[in-house]
């Protein structure tokens, strides 16, 4: 069997050297002869696996260790009979606490358990449903707007009320076009206009979710704080909008170890499951121990001391700041910090009881 991987997929070979041959490659720039004699092909969001690739292949499974599914023409694969697989919500508790650990970095009174915040967010899938759970163990109040989710445990509310009220609002929805509620474009020039000037936006979904010009044009009228994990151009990024951003990052708000694993496993099982291979491999047993800063059950306080220990997102913004070349940042340099991305351990590693 020859199965074809992104380079950058974490324990590949753990779990799939068992099988045959394992052929790595560059996951932006896989060609079409590239796969044409594989029997399964493992990507991330950076392939897009439509009709032109996969047409003259002899493949019999997909798996993208990855939550969205934008990427994947689905009924291409489903028309040749293909199996496919995501990992739905493999990274959601690492992509949770990036955003609480960039609104911590960006407004440290939220220390202050005494300091009231509204965080709204919009989308309470995987991800948005555990950072509004996290969100909740601060002592946050939170809000959400979902069409397609009840959250019972989460206030839901329109996307008007969240927009004016929230005091910080994070996005967590997939790139659609068509439907009752697509969300291109969502946060555009008029639901910015609803939000205080004082609030933070985050968005860690997909870029395209966020006007591009329309939040240049907000910025530069309110000074607001904003922070980028995805853009609307990417992998390029101009000097403009760079400029203008108060936290940016490569596109890793889900890189932890833990959530890089979880999704390797979750393909791993759909593709024993595929071709009738046991399931017999956890990532738990190939994860290094770390240092322990939970010593008790004091959340904020544990953050307070060690949140830089744990994860300095201000090194990720400055790393990619340093790419800056010929007013913008390319698609090498900004796959070369995902590629080389020294990915950091989740909350629970360290002794925090929130896996």
């Amino acid at each position: 069997m020859k199965i074809v991987a992104d380079e950058n997929l974490a324990f590949t070979e753990y779990f799939f050297s068992e099988f045959g041959e394992i052929q790595q490659a560059a996951g932006r720039t896989l060609t079409p002869s590239d796969v044409q004699d594989a029997d399964a092909l493992l990507v991330r969001s950076v392939t897009h696996v439509n009709q032109a690739l996969i047409q003259n292949s002899q493949l019999k499974f997909v798996g993208s260790a990855t939550i969205g599914t934008d990427h994947l023409d689905i009924p291409a694969l489903e028309k040749r009979q293909i199996k496919w697989s995501n990992a739905a919500g493999c990274n959601a508790q690492a992509v949770a606490e990036y955003v609480i650990t960039a609104l911590l970095h960006l407004n440290p009174d939220l220390f202050d358990q005494n300091k009231k915040m509204t965080l709204g967010i919009i989308g309470l899938g995987n991800v948005g449903s555990r950072l509004a759970y996290m969100a909740q163990l601060l002592g946050w109040n939170v809000i959400g707007y979902d069409p397609f989710v009840e959250q019972h445990s989460t206030q839901q509310v329109e996307l008007d009320n969240l927009l004016q009220t929230a005091d910080a609002i994070s996005i967590h929805v997939p790139l659609t076009k068509v439907g009752l509620h697509p969300t291109f474009h969502l946060i555009n020039a008029s639901a910015l206009s609803m939000m205080k000037p004082e609030a933070i936006l985050i968005n860690s979904a997909r870029g395209a979710v966020v006007e591009e010009v329309a939040l240049i044009a907000d910025i530069q009228n309110t000074q607001r704080q904003v922070v980028l994990d995805v853009f609307e151009h990417e992998p390029e990024i101009s000097e403009q909008l760079l400029n203008l951003i108060s936290l940016v990052t490569p596109h890793i708000a889900g890189y932890s170890l833990e959530g890089k694993a979880r999704g390797t496993q979750m393909i791993y099982e759909a593709f024993c499951q595929t071709f009738g291979f046991t399931v017999d491999k956890k990532f738990e047993s190939q994860l290094p121990l770390c240092e322990l800063y939970f010593q008790d059950e004091n959340l904020i306080q544990n953050l307070q001391q060690h949140l830089i220990q744990i994860y300095d997102i201000s090194r990720d913004d400055a790393n990619l700041r340093a790419c800056l070349k010929g007013g913008k940042i390319d698609q090498v340099a900004f796959d070369r910090l995902r590629k080389n991305y020294p990915l950091r351990r989740e909350w629970a590693a360290h002794g925090g009881p929130y896996a």
